[in-house]
């Protein structure tokens, strides 16, 4: 009987269905945690997963493992609240707003709450820890606190007769206007290709699916959005810059059209290249090219 424990741990039960330790995969994200820790906050979804006595209603990938169609990345913070209710985040944490819906997806009430705007005595938003910095607001945002601004200064030029009508058209064609930030973005991308002895007909072209952002992470989002892939750079702040961005899409013409909407103009471009024998036994031989492309907004 001493041994009920570590019976559990090798192999479930009819009366403890689940192991000791659980294997997840969390949007292609695998995670490993102990079945208490699952189990910690009752009432969450997890908990009421991992309560239940049919285990083979639960979903499973190809490895056995169980399956959550959620965001992979965020999960991380959900298990570690799960593990001892505390909220802890890098600076500057871009992905707050995102992390309170998995919080509300997965039950967690109290997580919630830790994830809301906090606002100050001004009904503004107060210094949050973690919460994202203010370069990452749209240009509508901007606008919006110019026109605040301009309308505190309002009371004092309507005193003065005419001026205020004048302060007002101002202001509202200032949040009318186009407000966007100077920077660089540049736009990496490598190609290559085969040509045989007869380099008319025999040229075999390939590319690398991939096409590298760098610059600005605020820009980079700016302009691209979702399309931005920021798996191997997800805690950069704002203000800061990043050369390990790439686009979940891989044609040039279509990052070309996003940063000409975004009022971006290309400014320079360079490219380098080599060679190489496909094969020792044929006159086949591979160039690889790689591209940068450095785009302007004023």
């Amino acid at each position: 009987m001493a041994l009920a424990d570590n019976a559990g741990c090798a192999k479930p039960s009819e009366d403890f269905p689940f192991p000791e330790i659980i294997e997840l995969n969390v949007g292609g994200q695998v995670y490993i945690t102990r079945h208490p820790t699952l189990v910690s906050v009752p009432g969450s979804l997890l908990w009421e997963m991992f309560t239940q006595k049919n285990v083979r209603s639960l979903a499973r990938d190809s490895k056995g493992r169980f399956f959550v169609d959620r965001d992979g990345f965020l999960f991380r913070y959900i298990l570690d609240y799960m593990r001892d209710q505390q909220l802890v985040l890098p600076d500057h944490f871009p992905e707050r707003s995102r992390l309170r819906r998995e919080a509300e997806y997965f039950m967690l009430p109290e997580l919630v709450k830790m994830l809301a705007p906090k606002l100050s005595k001004q009904n503004s938003l107060g210094d949050a820890p973690c919460q994202s910095d203010p370069e990452e607001l749209s240009p509508a945002a901007d606008a919006a606190r110019t026109l605040a601004s301009a309308g505190a200064a309002l009371p004092s030029a309507a005193a003065g007769g005419p001026a205020g009508g004048a302060g007002a058209v101002t202001a509202a064609g200032a949040a009318g206007g186009d407000v966007r930030r100077a920077g660089f973005i540049t736009i990496g991308y490598r190609g290559s290709y085969t040509l045989g002895r007869d380099s008319q007909t025999d040229a075999k072209f390939r590319r690398v699916a991939r096409i590298m952002v760098c610059g600005k992470t605020s820009l980079a989002k700016e302009v691209f959005g979702d399309t931005l892939n920021e798996s191997r750079d997800p805690d950069r702040p704002p203000e800061r810059y990043t050369s390990r961005y790439y686009l979940k899409f891989t044609f040039l013409e279509q990052a070309f059209d996003k940063l000409a909407d975004a009022g971006f103009h290309m400014v320079a471009c360079n490219s380098t290249g080599t060679c190489a024998f496909a094969h020792d036994q044929t006159d086949d031989r591979i160039w690889t090219s790689y591209t940068e492309y450095v785009f302007y907004r004023e």
